[in-house]
């Protein structure tokens, strides 16, 4: 090992260790000393002492040493935040490969935000790896790489693919839940992450992993290369590490359940759980009628197209391969969809780094570290479905207007229609139809992530003070490939086709298009549609993005006095940052008109200056009932650069109460506070569909009294299209684009914890921590639902007013000429308040049965008291608590234990997950609920439509949720000091995969090891 001064081992703890603690190891002073060696830690404590007169040095039993979410030199029973940690080994023990899976398995307060089974349908996220602490979202959640903001993975948030990480530079993840602005500035309103890479790993070390799953799919495969050593006698030290990691994933035909079809409702007439089926495709059967085998859930987007479909999807024409029939029944003939969802996406990714530490003299140290990531993903999806109807966006670059196209209906005198579809309807033909022709939609995304910084750390007046100054540069690229999308302009023109003068050759009705290349298009039957035609119609769009960041930060530290109690740790600093980012589309992205989410081209930047200031006060020491009494006092000041944002002031404030050795009171207030995000901003409109909402005016006539319907009238298009036909029945296209918002400020958020660390001296090894939380944010940003744009402009307190008029919700609609509603604005607002609170429990311990190997137990416990939104509305505001239901991802209670043996070379672990139980989805409980009242009131009434003994709503509970994993690792030592570690294990021993889910993929819950099931996994880890 290299020899280190002790206050560079300071230092370095500091930086690449800005959360030091664990709440694995349940005491303050636990947390603190698992930051350093034990060689290091005994060579600070040496070095703080020497400082010290004798007195001192016998009341002084604790290491100084650097703590979470400071910079201060104090000792370790001053730590007043609650912590989370895993080191190195319980992360191997795990036997995963993603090691966001591993903190959402082991960590309670972490959820899961964008993962490879849960972004099948995302645009821009596929292929993100990133977390989520106390459900409070990604964007809230800061993550850190050896203490230090690094470069985002996404354009939209501030989020960190932790697939950017070399797994065998990381160390430990340590994490800290609540307010840490004041120590970390922005997006820390709910914590922290922190991957701590390796420090002074020498040697060469190679590692090879491999699992799968039972059932067969989820196979991964990992190799880890790492290398450290000293050079320059000594004074230098460098670290290089390289993760190859590959996730085959998982496919619809690789699990039964997957295949399970199903279109659940609950009737609030017959009050019974339904199932759509081939005898009743339109209203379905109460399931206590039928089996399993009757569900159904299909599709009328065939191969061969559905033409003159009726209503329910019963009766018109379709194509069975090239025979053409007119008995359609969606529910009997139609395509499963499902069959081309992925379960899990393929993910595969090699990841890079170097750092770099050189003592350039006794006071002053050089540091520096590098880090490349290139991650591939590739999710293929099924061939683009359509309609005649289905609307797309357009844009003008020239005069920056938003449009809308479609295909469009076949003439009746297209060549291509069969006499008998022509007959079947009036001048125009309506079509349903899957473009397996032009192949497979897929999703190709490369990601690409540069991270490097450098600075000098040292001392000054005579080693009581440290500085460190440094430079951090990142930039961050997705590349991707939107691959066998349409142009609905070459399309629409492909399906007006016509005879030629010469009476047989079929061309394109268009002479412009003709002369352009195009070629007609025929939908009639399965493989109808030539080659050259899917040529012509293919598209394939492109997103590009960029995201930098460049930051200088700078502080010192030392003790400015001494109190009776002791020194006052101080810590003084700045930070400037520049984030930039930009997007730009190609293959006909720009200008729209694909059958794809229009995603817009845009740049943006913001800077920031902050500055910081902290302080640990010692209070009292060796006094009756406080051995010792510690204050922590912190600010960061942050001038962003938007008009909109003020001086963004982030506080914290705590107190270590140690009443005795071992018992510990710690509480701790922070007000922390986020700006919003460039995207946030300034992002223009974003393509995107909702088919939650409806127009609150359909149905208008020219007397209804419905909601909103006098308001309704009052639109043009409305009025005028119910003179003409006597009522609204225009239906919306559900299209609802996203668009930045420049009058958005920042977030506040109040952040309280309260908490006991014990450690009884009568059972040695024992650790325990409770502590309370409570956060609460204010201006959240936020968007208004659909449904409640549309009620309140035309059904709320506010007055009705035209587009462009004083009611701002009227303005983010836009209706065509009809009437049809044909876009409702999705922007961001300060408007909600989110509030959270619960306690979290962590238990340890340790014993040594001597010649029997020893024992460590660990567990964590989160247990929510609430969640609630507070949404602010016309009519007031209204505040709904979201715990205990899983479309909130919000448990009551989750926690994981593990029981790990130690006996010279073996090492055996036994891990526990737990989930309790919780109710699927809020909305449906709500409704049956009304349904079960109103049925009563029915009942009561002595009325006809009165059921009784009405079904309980079905799929709406999920039990609670036990899963159990083994781990076994055995060392062999080899010749000439090399070392043979080979490792195996079952997780999920008993196969748990969680109830039946309704809408997850592939029918199962993502929280519940999305449809892995028991994963078995072997390796070997060769070092010398």
């Amino acid at each position: 090992m290299m020899n280190k001064k002790p206050i560079t081992i300071a230092i370095q703890t500091a930086i690449y260790s800005a959360i030091a603690g664990g709440a694995l190891a349940m005491s303050p002073a636990a947390f603190a000393a698992d930051a350093l060696s034990a060689e290091e830690a005994k060579v600070v404590k040496t070095a703080t002492q020497s400082q010290k007169t004798p007195e001192q040095k016998v009341e002084e039993t604790h290491e100084k040493i650097m703590v979470t979410g400071s910079r201060l030199r104090r000792d370790s029973f001053s730590v007043a935040t609650p912590l989370a940690t895993m080191d190195n080994e319980a992360i191997e023990d795990t036997g995963l490969g993603s090691l966001s899976e591993i903190l959402i398995d082991e960590l309670p307060q972490i959820s899961e935000s964008s993962s490879n089974t849960n972004s099948q349908s995302n645009i821009t996220a596929t292929g993100l790896s990133t977390i989520d602490l106390r459900n409070l979202g990604s964007q809230r959640t800061l993550t850190l790489i050896d203490g230090r903001r690094v470069v985002s993975n996404s354009h939209s948030s501030n989020a960190v693919s932790l697939s950017t990480i070399p797994s065998g530079m990381v160390q430990k993840v340590e994490v800290i839940t609540g307010g840490a602005s004041a120590a970390y500035g922005s997006d820390a309103i709910a914590g922290v992450v922190n991957i701590i890479t390796q420090q002074d790993k020498e040697g060469f070390a190679f590692k090879a992993r491999g699992g799968e799953s039972v059932e067969g799919g989820a196979k991964e495969f990992t190799l880890d290369l790492n290398y450290g050593t000293e050079f320059a006698e000594g004074r230098g030290y460098v670290y290089l590490s390289s993760t190859y990691d590959k996730q085959y994933g998982l496919t619809y035909n690789d699990r039964k359940r997957a295949q399970i079809q199903e279109s659940h409702s609950y009737d609030d007439e017959r009050m019974c759980n339904t199932m759509l089926t081939e005898a009743e495709p339109r209203d379905g059967e109460c399931m206590r009628d039928i089996s399993q085998s009757d569900w159904r859930s299909l599709s009328d987007s065939i191969p061969g197209g559905v033409f003159h479909e009726g209503s329910g999807g019963v009766g018109g024409f379709w194509y069975d391969g090239q025979t053409l029939r007119d008995d359609w029944v969606e529910e009997k003939y139609g395509i499963d969809t499902d069959q081309f969802v992925m379960l899990k996406v393929p993910d595969e990714g090699i990841n890079t780094a170097i750092k770099v530490d050189f003592e350039l003299t006794d006071d002053i140290t050089f540091y520096g570290q590098v880090q490349h990531s290139l991650n591939k993903s590739f999710n293929d999806k099924s061939p683009e479905s359509e309609d005649e109807s289905d609307l797309v966006i357009t844009y003008d670059p020239a005069t920056g207007e938003f449009d809308q196209i479609d295909m469009g209906r076949i003439s009746s005198s297209n060549p291509y229609v069969p006499a008998e579809i022509a007959a079947g309807g009036g001048s125009t033909i309506k079509w349903d139809r899957n473009f397996a022709e032009v192949g497979n939609i897929y999703t190709d995304n490369e990601r690409t992530t540069i991270r490097s910084w450098a600075g000098l750390q040292g001392t000054l007046f005579d080693g009581d003070w440290d500085w460190d100054v440094s430079v951090g540069y990142g930039k961050s690229t997705q590349d991707q490939l939107r691959g066998n999308e349409i142009d609905v302009f070459k399309a629409r023109y492909a399906l007006d086709a016509e005879y030629a003068a010469d009476g047989v050759t079929i061309q394109c009705a268009d002479e412009a298009a003709r002369a352009a290349g195009c070629v007609p298009m025929n939908l009639f039957g399965e493989g109808s549609i030539s080659a050259e035609a899917a040529n012509y119609i293919r598209a394939n769009p492109t997103i590009n993005t960029e995201v930098e960041q460049l930051t200088f930060t700078g502080y010192m530290a030392g003790d400015l006095f001494d109190m009776p109690a002791g020194p006052v740790a101080t810590a003084f600093g700045f930070e400037f940052r520049r984030d930039s980012q930009k997007v730009t589309t190609g293959g006909g992205g720009v200008e729209g008109g694909i059958t794809f989410n229009y995603v817009p081209q845009y740049s943006g930047e913001m800077d920031v200056a902050e500055v910081f200031g902290e302080a640990g006060i010692p209070l009292l020491r060796n006094v009756v009932g406080a051995k010792s009494l510690t204050a922590d006092v912190s600010a960061r000041f942050a001038d962003y650069s938007p008009e909109g944002v003020d001086l963004v002031a982030s506080y914290r404030a705590g107190l270590v109460w140690e009443i005795v050795d071992g018992y510990a009171v710690r509480t701790n207030w922070a007000r922390a506070q986020r700006a919003p995000s460039i995207d946030n901003l300034m992002s223009p409109p974003a393509g995107d569909y909702d088919s939650n909402y409806s127009d609150i005016c359909l149905g208008t006539t020219a007397t209804s009294t419905d909601a909103g319907h006098d308001k309704c009238r009052e639109e043009e298009s409305i009025a005028n299209y119910i003179a003409l036909n006597g009522e609204f029945d225009v239906e919306d296209n559900n299209y609802s684009p996203g668009v930045g918002n420049p009058d958005l400020f920042e977030e506040t958020a109040d952040t309280l914890t309260f908490g006991v660390t014990l450690a009884p001296s009568f059972i040695e090894g024992l650790r325990i921590a409770v502590d309370y939380y409570d956060i609460a944010i204010k201006d959240a940003l936020a968007t208004y639902s659909n449904q409640d744009i549309i009620d309140y402009c035309y059904n709320s307190e506010l007055p009705w007013d035209e587009r462009g008029g004083s009611n701002s919700f009227c303005n983010d609609l836009k209706r065509d000429e009809d009437g049809g509603l044909i876009e409702v604005m999705q922007r961001d607002y300060n408007v909600d308040e989110i509030s959270t609170s619960g306690f979290d429990v962590a238990i340890e311990y340790v014993y040594d049965f001597d010649d029997l190997g020893r024992i460590k137990f660990k567990s964590d416990w989160t247990h929510v008291l609430d969640w609630t939104k507070t949404v602010q509305s016309p009519g007031g505001p209204a505040t709904t608590n979201y715990e205990g239901y899983y479309d909130n991802d919000i448990y009551d209670t989750q926690g994981s234990a593990s029981l790990t043996w130690y006996k010279e070379d073996w090492r055996v672990r036994w891990s526990t997950k737990y989930k309790g139980p919780i109710t699927v989805n809020q909305g449906d409980e709500k409704d049956w609920l009304e349904d079960m009242a109103a049925n009563d009131k029915n009942c009561a009434a002595g009325s006809a439509d009165c059921i009784e003994n009405p079904e309980t709503l079905a799929f709406n509970e999920i039990g609670s949720y036990i899963t159990h994993s083994l781990s076994v690792s055995y060392d062999v030592e080899l010749p000439k000091d090399g070392d043979l570690r080979v490792f195996g294990g079952v997780n999920n021993i008993f196969d748990n995969q969680g109830d039946y889910s309704l809408g997850g993929r592939g029918h199962f819950y993502s929280g519940y090891g999305s449809s892995v099931g028991r994963f078995v996994y072997l390796g070997a880890e060769f070092k010398f």
